[in-house]
């Protein structure tokens, strides 16, 4: 099937599963899609079942989205808690569309708990409470994460892939690898035909990039990638900076925050270390998997300062992690959202197109990590293997086996399609646009009137006595953001120490940072958040410091 085609129906708002290669440019689909959906006011959810591959999409994972979190299922009692947040209340009743990417990822079981929650939330039993939904992804990439023995069931294995009847649109095109070589082997994985082995990756044992080449290094284990980030990061001959993550609330849900987080415990951090974002934060301009360079450590306040790769120069302040409960922090977490970059884990590179690559799969112990290795290079030429085994390029069986009936379910899609006029598909669209309660025409979306900036919506949420917590889940947002919004509407006067007196803490730390931070600023009338950090310790996380700025008398 062509995207084209993919596209086309799409927009008949039937449940999809897009599929293909990869570089067959499924994205490119979705992308056009969603803005398809903008310019005639349908609103879409776009999700995905990992951080990073958020990221690529400019969404948010599908756990929280829903509201599920790290669950699998859910029991009636849970669905009723998570049916008291008001917050998801509002973002179901709006949404039309739900995109879920990186599908292959999402486990029977949490397809089945998204599909169970829609239901709830748009009081519909439809599949998915009625919205059109689109899984998007290729099986042949990571499989679901599993503990222990515990074998995965991917979504296609779900009651909800059953009941929702998706159609199978297989993109053929392909548009990322040139090399015949690289995409006849990926090509050879996919139909498992791996006993007789590659010469072509065996000769890519041998080779060494020019001096001005700095590959992206991949690795299967963490403890190679730690190892070699840390070589690397002693080879630099600059000032180290540590930044040591802190945590707040229940020791068992700190523990489960700090496993889960990409930032380290602690974290060294040197000018001229190569990095990795792991937190979005869309308004300062980078997001999870954002690779850069470390430029300086600013001296004021001690955050690095990083320059992507796309040539942009962004200060990383430290950011928080949480577990909530409502308006209430069950847990919380503070680091700078950064890793060593270096080399990375080939989880972690999954939606990467890289021109030079070095892999090791001599320790490949997981079905696709070989497969999703070599698919992120752009040729035979940008690829060096470090270590290999046979057995690193074997595909799940199950997959497989489905694989071959995508191929034929989309081929009969596609025939089914190109049976239908011009008009029937036309008509089937409009009919989906008005169901959808969007417009036929084409909306403005350059109208000023309807434009509400992101710090009045804050505003707003502040008038109603909303909490920090709310506003950032309302608006998805990070908290340390919607500081910055508060600081920014009280720097134009469009808020007042009154109209914010509410969300300040009556704790006795916070009272100790605030005398703290008031002390030092009339001595020195700086209000600099590191000399803050450095007199308090671990007492007082750089989040507390900065909300305790919002309340100095100046």
């Amino acid at each position: 099937m062509t995207q084209s085609d993919a596209l086309t129906i799409l927009k008949t708002g039937a449940n999809v599963f897009l599929t293909g290669e990869p570089g067959a440019g499924k994205t490119y689909v979705l992308n056009q899609y969603i803005e398809y959906l903008k310019d005639h006011g349908i609103s879409a959810a776009v999700t995905a079942s990992t951080g990073i591959a958020a990221t690529h999409i400019g969404g948010v994972t599908i756990h929280s989205w829903t509201g599920m979190g790290v669950k699998k299922t859910m029991t009636p009692q849970e669905l009723d808690a998570l049916e008291g947040k008001q917050y998801l209340w509002k973002r179901f009743d709006t949404t039309k569309v739900l995109i879920i990417d990186e599908i292959s990822m999402l486990s029977a079981e949490q397809f089945d708990t998204v599909d169970q929650i829609c239901r709830a939330f748009k009081r519909n039993q439809k599949p998915f409470g009625g919205m059109q939904i689109i899984a998007v992804g290729d099986f042949f990439q990571l499989p679901p994460i599993t503990k222990g023995e515990e074998i995965p069931k991917f979504a296609f294995e779900s009651q909800a892939w059953k009941d929702g009847k998706l159609l199978v649109c297989y993109i053929k095109e392909q548009w990322r690898q040139d090399d015949g070589s690289l995409l006849s082997i990926l090509k050879s994985i996919r139909k498992g035909d791996v006993d007789e082995g590659f010469p072509e990756l065996e000769e890519r044992l041998e080779v060494t990039f020019e001096d001005i080449i700095r590959p992206t290094r991949l690795y299967t284990h963490n403890a190679d990638v730690d190892q070699i980030n840390l070589e690397e990061l002693d080879k630099l001959q600059t000032d180290i900076a540590v930044y040591s993550m802190m945590g707040k609330g229940k020791d068992d849900l700190v523990e489960k925050l700090k496993e889960s987080c990409l930032s380290p415990e602690v974290l060294y951090l040197k000018p001229g270390a190569v990095v990795m974002c792991t937190k979005n934060n869309f308004e300062a301009g980078y997001v999870n998997g954002t690779l850069g360079e470390v430029f300086e450590i600013c001296k004021d306040t001690g955050y690095p300062i990083i320059i992507t790769n796309q040539g942009k120069t962004i200060t990383i302040e430290p950011t928080t992690w949480s577990v909530d409960d409502g308006d209430k922090i069950l847990a919380q977490i503070e680091q700078v959202p950064l890793r060593l970059a270096w080399a990375i884990t080939v989880h972690k590179s999954q939606g990467m197109s890289l021109d030079a690559v070095e892999l090791d799969l001599s320790r490949a112990f997981e079905y696709g990590q070989g497969y999703v290795a070599l698919s992120r290079a752009r040729s035979l030429s940008g690829l060096k293997l470090l270590g290999f085994h046979g057995n690193a390029l074997m595909v799940h069986p199950k997959v497989l086996h489905v694989d071959a009936i995508f191929h034929k379910q989309s081929e009969q899609m596609e025939d089914y399609l190109h049976s239908k006029t011009q008009e029937e598909i036309e008509k089937r669209q409009q009919e989906f646009i008005l169901l959808s309660g969007g417009s036929l025409e084409k909306v403005d979306r350059t109208q000023k009137e309807s434009f509400v900036s992101t710090y009045e919506k804050t505003r707003a949420l502040i008038s109603e006595k909303q909490s920090i917590v709310s506003i950032a889940k309302e608006r998805e947002l990070t908290q340390e953001t919607v500081i910055s919004h508060i600081e920014k509407l009280m720097e134009t006067g469009m808020l007042s120490l009154e109209d914010i007196s509410y969300i300040k803490p009556k704790h006795k730390k916070f009272k100790e940072i605030l005398k703290t931070f008031q002390d030092y600023f009339d001595e020195t009338k700086e209000i600099n958040l590191s000399p803050i950090k450095e007199k308090m310790g671990s007492d007082a996380s750089y989040f507390d410091i900065r909300l305790a700025r919002l309340f100095l008398e100046k």
